[in-house]
Parts: structure tokens; sequence; C-alpha cells
């Protein structure tokens, strides 16, 4: 055989084998070459969608392509969720979701997708552990003196929720479990409606994200008793843990993490959750989610998938526990 034809051969294999290698960095680099998506399975305005929105503007900024934000509300999350699902895995359609996506797997018996085959985790953006809240004329002023008066008068305190297998539910459910106490659940259609009801003595609690309960409760419309962390809130300095008044372990929040439909290469999911890293870090993004009561995190793709590992088995048991079933 001639040496010419050998060689040829050899140059070109070795193309072959040069391309593939670098393969995932050429994706890379031209990724994204149009509009990038961001379902959000709640409607706008809402913690998921602030959060989303935040995000999405500054991935623009660094990432020179329109990203924008698509409302699909409905069915607790399912609907939008399921939507993400679907959509083709190529990087340029992503989702935000909350603690309902992990608390989801449990509550129904039957889901549209499977949550660990067709979606994949991208990063945790930021958690917002919950706050609890009472009524002006409630008999209690503080997390021990609310336990307290609960275990004395089973069945005497209401609490609202935003729905059946909200965090707020399932948060306040836990607590109930962790003190041994029996309170009433009255859920709502929405933590407008429950905060409307604490406002107006209604009800006698509501656990929610500190966004929608900072202004009431700076207001003095409600009472903050303590916070679901095992760190203050930088927007409630003066707001307790449970932890710090005595309720050892005792912990809840809603978190905001981005998702990607399965089989999304995975350098570009690494990209994704790199800038994100990087934009939650930024000082005007990171005043703005602490004053939202959110803490910035900004993780890996392998954290937030044992992240909601995690959250799926914690929020199930509470579920299996109080047998919370959904509307």
């Amino acid at each position: 055989m001639p040496q010419h034809r050998i060689t040829r051969r050899r140059f070109s294999t070795s193309l072959l084998a040069v391309a593939a290698l670098g393969a995932p960095a050429v994706r890379a680099q031209a990724w994204p070459g149009k509009p990038i998506r961001i379902v959000v399975p709640y409607p706008p305005g809402g913690f998921t969608d602030v959060t989303a929105r935040l995000v999405a503007q500054k991935l623009q900024d660094r990432l020179g392509q329109p990203v924008t934000v698509d409302n699909k509300p409905g069915a607790n999350s399912i609907i939008g969720v399921d939507a993400l699902a679907k959509s083709p895995p190529d990087g340029y359609t992503m989702g935000v979701v909350i603690a309902a996506y992990a608390a989801n797997t449990t509550l129904y018996a039957k889901l549209p997708y499977d949550p660990r085959k067709d979606l994949a985790a991208v990063s945790l953006i930021g958690l917002s552990p919950l706050v609890a809240a009472v009524s002006n004329d409630a008999p209690f002023k503080t997390a021990a003196e609310l336990v307290d008066y609960a275990r004395r008068n089973p069945g005497k305190v209401s609490f609202g929720s935003s729905g059946n297998g909200s965090a707020a539910h399932l948060t306040t459910e836990y607590l109930k479990a962790l003190t041994r106490t029996y309170m009433v659940h009255i859920p709502y259609r929405g933590a407008a409606a429950a905060l409307t009801d604490l406002m107006g003595g209604q009800i006698q609690l509501f656990l929610d994200a500190a966004q929608g309960l900072i202004n009431p409760g700076k207001s003095g419309k409600v009472r903050l008793i303590g916070v679901a962390s095992d760190k203050r809130l930088p927007a409630l300095p003066d707001v307790p843990t449970f932890i710090e008044q005595g309720l050892a372990g005792f912990t809840g929040s809603t978190w905001a993490g981005l998702l990607a439909p399965a089989g999304t290469p995975k350098d570009i999911v690494k990209r994704v959750a790199d800038e994100v890293a990087r934009i939650v870090k930024l000082d005007d993004v990171k005043a703005r989610l602490e004053g939202m009561g959110t803490v910035p995190v900004g993780s890996t793709p392998e954290e937030f998938e044992s992240f909601i590992a995690a959250e799926t088995a914690k929020w199930g048991q509470v579920i299996r526990d109080a047998k919370v079933t959904a509307d």
C-alpha cells in the first residue's frame, strides 16, 4: 500500500478523534444560538416567578441571548413541570421549581412525568426558610408559647396554608409531629387568602416564605414569631429561629431551583449552573434575594440532585405520617 494513503488515513482518523474529544467544547461555545425559555409552573408575581425573572435577566446579559419566562400554572406545578419534561433537551428550555416539586413525588400516586428519568437538576438558586406568623389576637407571642398553648388546647389552634401539600402545609405538619401537638389545617387557594384570614383573626397561625410576610410583620398587621432555619434571616434580624427557642432540628423551607429536560447536554447544564453560581453572588442579586428572605446558593448539578433526593425523602415521610392527600 502506498505510504501517502496510510498517512492520509491516519491523519483523517486523528482529525475524527480530535473532533470527538472537542465536541462538548465546540457545542458549549456555539450555544446559545437562539432565545432561551424558562418555564415557571406558577402565576406571575409570586416567589417562583420573581426568582426566575431575576435570574433570567442576568442570564440574558451573560449569555447574549434573550431569556424569557413562560408562566404555565396549574395542578400544584404539575402542568408546567410536565411541559418542561416534554420539551426538547437542547438547552433552550429550562424551568424553575420549588419545594412542591419534591413533595409531589409522594403526594400524587401518579404523575405525567418521571422526576428521576425525565428531568435533570441544574442548580439550586436559593433557599427561603419559612417564617411563622400569628394573628395579633392570638394567645401566644413566641414559638414556645405557641407550642405550650397547642399542647394544652388540642384543636384550638387553626393554621392556614396555600393548599394541601404546599410547603406551608407540610412544614406545619412537621412542626406538629415534632411537638406532638394537634392543630387544625385550613387550606386556601393561595397564600394571599390565607394571609388575609390571618390578619382578620379567622386563623391563628400561618407559616410561609418570608417574601409575603416581611411587610405585614413590619407594619404590625401580624406577629412574626419564628424562622424555620438554623440561622436568622438578614431581612428579619429580630425574629429568632425555632431552634433558638428550643425546637431542636425544626427547619423547613421552600426553595427555587433550575431544571432541564433529561438528556440536555451535560456541558450546557454545567455552563448554566456555573453562570447561576456567579449570578447569585452579584451584589445586586444577593441583596434582592436576601431582601425577599431567600438565602442565595448557586449549586452544581450534582449538589442540586442530592438536595432534591433529600427533600423528596424528608417531605415524603411527613406526607405519609400525616396522611396528607392532594386536593
